[in-house]
């Protein structure tokens, strides 16, 4: 009797033993071969979640940032407007998170699965983000002439029928941004939440810090990428398809010019697809998952109630897990950093590559060149460095905090790159007088040298003179006759200039070489801005219940967003706004039009003010979190044996 009872005992765990292992095994549905069983370690789930991490960087914080001042050239629109476009996606974000973090970290919840239909919505909002460039028409292919200063009013008939075309808003097209955007950030709010908890439930506790810091370093290194590929297809005009630049004259180096900004989010759009499958494949928990977890030893903050172990063992208990959480000083602390944090980089992700590209007169193809330079070694080696460091120097959650305090004091200093500066390019009518008689006076794009021509200010064709000097048109440079090069045009006969001297339709060349100093300095802020999120990450795992950990870091991301990501955009977008001295004029007065010339002083003191209120306000709540957490008890000589043989 009694052997026939452990028979069916045997094979009563036999069976369970193998349901666990087919559960832990690699495929889709029931397709699920042994020579794919190769790829169901912690290693090889890494690999995919940091190309979906980097591609979240390439399409969010690559492409869409670096294609800012492009689309509010092309569509006519202003910072406030792209602030809110870019805002989108951390507003979505904001929103999804409670949901997927809840749902997601639930016992027996599919991690991957959530992460793979978020990378399927990521694909979706860029092609909805590339739609504007087909529901529009052609850019600037009907104003390849009548732009010449004609006195004797014959080309008056011409210009308004110019007009009538530039006139046209396109002002509704931040709606379908905004849209994509929203897609972009419901998408990868499972990406930084479950892909972090998915990786440290299936890694020892000490080699946790390493996958996370590999994961977070690919995720810099995506916007990056975005940078320097964004910045190499905007030398391929919009219009490739349909239109020659070289019929128009136009070069990267026209102020009017208008790159392929929305080859890349096709290119996104592809590659999120093929991403999603091979993560769909991951089951819930990798093998040996199980005794990793019960080998860890908790570091959370001590101050624990029932409530606490409560909120922990009942799921369903939503409003007292939240307020355990918030119970934690340590925990609540390191989220106001994180905030803090966020809207400093949130706001110069969106708008850095615009600073670069009028404070030092260089195009976007060479703005976003030189963001790529600095967040590549900066970025990604920072967060790379700080998840090392913390493994190096064995922290505990205590010496991590004091670690993100050290560094960001420093970032707190050389927040001061951003008083290297140039000052404005001379440019007729709006930062230099045309001629001695405007001295004085209040500067205006109208002269005596121009006053007959009929200009248009609807018509923004800004051409440089041979006296180094910009201006808004060769209509307002009072040229009277027009050169068809191979790649540019040349006008002669410009009455504000000089009989004798020519103009071309290209930027004037920069004469302010600071531009190597201010990289220099960004590079070291950059540097210990990011050699803190890796550390602050841990410290946040580490200060609170297992239990907790994944819907600890969905209210830390919640609180980021609410607080840094989402105001960011919109705070940076209204004082860009503010330091803009020419507004290019369209016929939709409330929509206004894209800002032409910016005011240098004032944009690199908003930026500059910015940068070290949001870094004072980080310092202080990371001495927070180190002056309140209290360690626990030291573990048990069991514990530590597991722990050291993991």
């Amino acid at each position: 009797m009694n052997n026939n009872n452990s028979a069916r005992s045997s094979r009563s765990s036999t069976g369970t033993d193998s349901t666990c292992l087919e559960e832990q095994r690699f495929g889709w549905l029931r397709f699920r071969p042994q020579w794919l069983q190769c790829f169901c370690t912690a290693k090889w789930a890494l690999f995919w979640l940091c190309w979906g991490g980097a591609l979240q960087g390439l399409i969010v914080n690559g492409f869409v940032n670096v294609n800012i001042s492009t689309i509010e050239r092309r569509f006519g629109l202003r910072s406030r407007q792209t602030g809110l476009v870019a805002s989108g996606y951390d507003l979505a974000s904001f929103v999804c998170l409670v949901p997927v973090t809840y749902y997601g970290g639930r016992k027996g919840a599919s991690k991957p699965c959530f992460i793979a239909i978020g990378l399927l919505l990521m694909g979706l909002g860029s092609l909805i983000f590339s739609l504007p460039h087909f529901l529009v028409g052609s850019y600037r292919a009907t104003i390849a002439e009548a732009n010449l200063c004609e006195r004797d009013g014959q080309a008056n008939q011409t210009m308004e029928a110019v007009e009538l075309e530039l006139g046209e808003s396109l002002t509704w097209t931040v709606w379908l941004f905004f849209a994509a955007q929203l897609l972009h950030g419901a998408g990868a709010s499972p990406l930084f939440t479950l892909g972090v908890t998915y990786l440290d439930e299936n890694v020892s506790t000490k080699m946790s810090s390493v996958y996370l810091g590999i994961y977070y370093t690919m995720a810099i290194i995506g916007p990056a990428i975005g940078y320097v590929l964004g910045g190499q297809l905007l030398l391929i005009y919009t219009d490739f398809v349909t239109v020659d630049a070289a019929d128009l004259s136009l070069t990267s180096d026209s102020k009017v010019w208008i790159g392929a900004w929305w080859i890349g989010f096709v290119f996104a759009a592809v590659v999120c697809v093929l991403i999603a499958i091979p993560i769909f494949g991951y089951p819930k928990s990798l093998p040996g998952a199980e005794k990793l977890q019960l080998a860890k030893v908790s570091e959370a903050h001590t101050k624990k109630t029932a409530q606490a172990k409560a909120a922990g063992a009942e799921v369903g208990q939503l409003p007292h897990a939240v307020l355990t959480l918030f119970r934690n000083p340590t925990f609540f602390f390191l989220n106001l950093a994180g905030a803090t944090e966020g809207l400093v980089i949130a706001g110069f992700a969106a708008f850095l590559p615009k600073q670069i590209e009028n404070q030092f007169g260089i195009s976007p193809v060479i703005s976003a060149l030189v963001m790529g330079l600095i967040t590549v070694p900066a970025g990604g080696g920072g967060t790379f460095l700080g998840g090392y460091l913390v493994k190096k120097l064995n922290l505990a959650c205590g010496g991590i905090i004091k670690m993100c305090l050290l560094a960001t004091l420093v970032a707190t200093v050389f927040t001061s790159c951003f008083l290297v500066t140039c000052p404005n390019a001379a440019f007729a009518g709006v930062t230099a007088a045309y001629d001695d008689k405007q001295m004085g006076l209040p500067l205006t794009l109208e002269a005596s040298c121009n006053a007959n021509c009929g200009c248009s200010r609807s018509n923004y064709d800004p051409i440089c003179g041979a006296n180094g000097v910009m201006y808004y048109s060769p209509c307002f440079a009072g040229c009277g006759q027009e050169e068809q090069q191979e790649t540019l045009k040349s006008y002669s006969n410009c009455s504000c200039i000089d009989q004798s001297a020519e103009a071309t339709n290209v930027m004037c060349e920069s004469s302010c070489k600071s531009l190597p100093y201010f990289v220099a300095l960004c590079f070291v802020l950059m540097l210990f801005t990011f050699l803190a999120t890796m550390p602050a990450l841990s410290a946040t795992l580490r200060c609170v219940q297992d239990e907790q950990r994944s819907f600890a870091l969905g209210l830390q991301w919640i609180k980021v967003r609410l607080m840094g990501t989402i105001p960011a955009p919109l705070i940076f977008g209204a004082l860009i706004d503010e330091s803009c001295v020419l507004w290019h004029e369209s016929c939709d007065a409330q929509a206004g039009g894209a800002c032409l010339v910016y005011d240098n002083f004032y944009i690199s003191r908003y930026m500059w003010l910015l940068a070290l209120v949001g870094k004072l306000c980080s310092v202080l709540f990371f001495l927070g979190a180190w002056w309140f957490y209290k360690p626990p008890s030291e573990p048990s000589n069991a514990k530590k044996e597991n722990q050291s043989e993991i």
